[in-house]
């Protein structure tokens, strides 16, 4: 049996650093999965202010689990070498943080092109992550996504088969509903090679991302699959849901039916992502 550990994105309850540790206590998650911090992504902000972040993350008893990073999120024409800065950058960052996960992708596709085209120059660049990553006991972990070049299971194969231990998998089921694939059949492929979930559900008629288990994101399955390994397994939530931007003009005695999943504040959005995978787990 496994022991389910949470992890969050909780830069989608507040922008704040303080804000984010308390969504994160208030909801008994012991992780973060930090990707924005105030007005930018952590890894833009200088070594002072990391280190100030990093004494607030440990006096609040949270650990980061994983560096929330864009690398791999820009077209596959446009120039790698800037990028690859920013990814040197990360992982300075993850060593500060005492991190050892870096979250990344693996390039947009030009629309209209088939992905296959763009494969070598693909493989070359991840190629070169994963070769700057060995010896900093840092775990690259690639996420699915759309419209990139992993984002079906053939392509999400490809990569973990030709880089092997040097990339590990994060599958995030939301992203896969949104590109027409069915996330338990993506798990049974894949399952060896994931490192860890990111917690978002979607539908089909839609694409709508709806709080975890009300879409067709197959979490359960999955949690019943994962929970019949031993040891620890992460679980990231990552919310995206839908805040009403308007709400504070409405007033106090207005209230947003849930069942529509639209929420007061990112506060509200966060703590509903958070109890929503907490009932699926009751289940489990």
């Amino acid at each position: 049996m496994a022991r389910f550990l949470l992890s969050a994105f909780a830069d989608e309850a507040s922008p704040n650093i303080d804000e984010q540790i308390k969504a994160l206590q208030r909801n008994e998650v012991g992780y973060i999965e930090i990707r924005g911090v105030v007005d930018r992504n952590i890894i833009k902000h200088d070594d002072s202010t990391i280190k100030e972040i990093k004494a607030k993350l440990d006096a609040g008893g949270i650990r980061v689990w994983s560096i929330g990073s864009t690398i791999g999120k820009i077209g596959i024409k446009d120039d790698f070498e800037p990028h690859f800065e920013d990814f040197k950058r990360t992982v300075e960052v993850a060593h500060m943080l005492d991190c050892t996960n870096i979250r990344l992708f693996s390039f947009f596709m030009p629309g209209g092109e088939n992905p296959d085209d763009y494969r070598d120059e693909v493989m070359r660049r991840m190629g070169a992550l994963v070769e700057y990553a060995k010896g900093t006991g840092v775990d690259l972990c690639h996420e699915n996504e759309k419209f990139i070049y992993g984002e079906t299971i053939e392509r999400n194969l490809d990569l973990f088969e030709t880089f092997g231990s040097g990339l590990k998998s994060i599958l995030d089921p939301s992203n896969y509903v949104q590109s027409g694939i069915k996330p338990m059949e993506a798990f049974k492929v894949l399952d060896k090679y994931i490192k860890y979930l990111h917690i978002k559900d979607a539908r089909f008629s839609d694409h709508k991302v709806v709080p975890s288990g009300y879409g067709d994101g197959n979490i359960k399955e999955i949690l019943t699959e994962l929970n019949k390994r031993d040891g620890d397994v992460v679980l990231s939530i990552e919310p995206h849901l839908k805040v009403f931007a308007g709400y504070d003009a409405l007033g106090d005695d207005t209230s947003i039916g849930e069942t529509e999943f639209v929420y007061k504040s990112g506060d509200e959005a966060f703590d509903a992502a958070c109890v929503a995978l907490k009932n699926i787990l009751k289940e489990v």
